[in-house]
């Protein structure tokens, strides 16, 4: 027979269960499971991008290997894997075998940047002190021997070339500076001021007529003189500037003795991983690191920098909250305090709810027929015509391509903000209204400030979703290179017709659209990494103007 004992024992273990799962104790320890597993989730994605970005610039030793077969390699490790068992049986080599993949660089001498090599086909492996690694402007990398030194007026060699070579490379480069400032500012500046005279000429030849057309031609005939004796004066500087830069050269050896002879300025920077301590390779990584930040990309955007990518970015998001919120306030208002609730209002509510869930690709065809197309193409109808059929603002460009995302983020300001003024006691309007306040008085002067860290989360919100959408972007104005930023010293200054990159579609286009995609691994993690630390910076900046607008119009409510 059972015992009264454990009768009793029985009774409480069921109780106990019984009111655990009427506790609901077990959705509480499966909810924080899965926030626990997500969070874990994004700390892998977060650690993989980080490891990987973070480490492309920090310059690796470059080691000699010697093969069975009697090839040599001088190459900078990338990566080492087991190789397949199927391919293993049909090279027939033994058991767990590894390979590695290796930068050999050198592309315009080799036709490719890495190879594969199996490690039981190794004999030797070391690492040379002398040799160099190079980034120059095309090919990529160059890994090697410094063969010769040619400058103006002398030929060095060995250890004289190598102390010379930091100072003709400086020199070099102002070279190439002056002549880039050159082409893209002076040159640029006057080939804008000859297009505007352009257009003048055509428009008074189509609006002009008799004395007073023939005398404003001349004038601008003779201003459009001017500048062309302007431009050939730049032409002949540059022309002066490149033979000067093109009396330095480089000889550069292989591993197989190859020597390849290139101009001095087509090296942009050079160092010996070998010989570098701790503290000289953490100088080179930030000097590299900042290359990368302030440079335009190269190579198809495989090499070289996003600056154009982070301007365009950062002003995309500016000009789409600038555009969004405006909307998204007035239309929670609206609809919280001056709408009449009722079957309408419903229904736009639910249309709000709907286009949160619409995808961003409809966004960005609407915004390609009505704003590029519709508006865009009446803007130069009217007030462009002489530039036709050159479109001017009927092409996608970054005020097109921010107005898109504005209309893809209002739902999200707008439900944000609903719940914000929703939150404000009702006691506070009552009371403003009791006092004599009008019910625009009141909407400014107690819901508005009471709800602006509610509109501010929703800002927030826009900002993380609208900085890293792509598909819109494509179509309203997105580019692989932009040759110009919005923003110049040309007037007017800010010209939002202009087309501009984004670190998103750079991910993109040189993730799967790359020729070398083993080159270009390394800068999707990068610009990847990027791109989390931009949503960051501008998500932290409006979290510190939401913390600090909350602490200033604090209530009882918000305590």
């Amino acid at each position: 027979m059972t015992s009264p004992a454990n009768i009793s024992q029985t009774i409480r273990v069921h109780r106990t269960s019984e009111s655990i799962w009427k506790r609901g104790d077990h959705w509480v320890w499966l909810t924080g499971g899965t926030l626990v597993l997500c969070l874990f989730m994004i700390m892998i994605v977060v650690g993989i991008i980080l490891v990987n970005g973070a480490t492309f610039f920090w310059p690796k030793d470059v080691r000699l290997y010697e093969m069975k077969d009697g090839k040599k390699y001088l190459a900078i490790m990338r990566q080492k894997e087991v190789i397949p068992p199927a391919q293993a049986r049909d090279q027939k080599l033994q058991a767990d075998p590894n390979r590695r993949m290796v930068m050999v660089g050198n592309r315009d001498m080799y036709s490719q940047d890495f190879v594969w090599l199996n490690d039981q086909e190794i004999l030797s492996s070391s690492r040379p002190p002398d040799v160099w690694v190079m980034d120059r402007r095309e090919y990529g990398r160059f890994i090697g021997y410094l063969h010769f030194l040619q400058t103006k007026d002398r030929k060095l060699e060995g250890a004289e070339a190598a102390a010379v070579l930091p100072k003709a490379m400086e020199r070099a480069r102002e070279l190439f500076d002056r002549i880039y400032r050159i082409e893209k500012s002076d040159i640029g500046a006057v080939n804008l001021q000859m297009e505007r005279a352009r257009l003048r000429q055509r428009k008074v030849e189509r609006l002009g007529q008799g004395e007073k057309m023939a005398s404003e031609i001349r004038s601008i005939e003779q201003a459009t003189a001017s500048l062309k004796e302007k431009y050939d004066a730049y032409v002949k500087e540059i022309a002066q500037l490149r033979s000067e830069m093109g009396q330095d050269r480089i000889g550069l050896e292989d591993v197989n003795g190859t020597v390849k002879e290139l101009p001095m300025a087509s090296i942009m920077e050079a160092w010996q991983p070998n010989q570098m301590g701790f503290f000289a390779k953490t100088g080179s990584y930030f000097t590299r690191l900042a290359d990368f930040l302030m440079d335009d990309p190269r190579e198809s955007n495989t090499e070289g920098g996003v600056f154009p990518a982070i301007f365009g970015t950062t002003l995309m998001v500016i000009l789409m909250s600038i555009a969004v919120v405006p909307f998204g306030v007035l239309t929670a208002f609206y609809l919280c305090e001056y709408a009449r609730q009722g079957p309408i209002v419903r229904a736009v509510r639910i249309a709000l709810n709907n286009l949160a869930g619409v995808p961003s690709i409809v966004y960005g065809v609407f915004g390609l027929g009505f704003f590029v197309y519709f508006i865009g193409g009446n803007i130069d109808r009217f007030f462009y015509a002489d530039a036709l059929p050159t479109p001017t603002w009927g092409t996608g460009g970054i005020l097109w391509a921010s107005l898109t995302l504005a209309l893809l983020t209002v739902p999200v300001v707008v439900m944000a903000t609903e719940e914000s003024i929703m939150a404000v006691p009702r006691g506070m309007r009552e009371g403003s209204l009791a006092l004599g306040a009008s019910r625009f008085q009141t909407l400014k002067n107690i819901l508005l400030p009471a709800s602006l860290p509610g509109i501010l989360t929703g800002v927030i919100l826009a900002m993380a979703r609208g900085a890293g959408e792509v598909a819109p972007l494509m179509i309203t104005g997105v580019v692989k290179l932009a040759p110009s930023l919005p923003v110049d010293g040309l007037t007017p200054y800010l010209h939002l017709e202009r087309k501009f990159m984004h670190l998103g579609f750079h991910i993109y286009d040189v993730g799967f659209q790359s020729p070398n995609i083993e080159a270009s691994r390394p800068m999707v993690f990068t610009t990847a990494l990027l791109l989390i630390l931009l949503v960051i910076a501008l998500n932290l900046g409006a979290i510190l103007l939401r913390d600090y607008v909350r602490r200033r119009y604090t209530t009882g409510a918000f305590h």
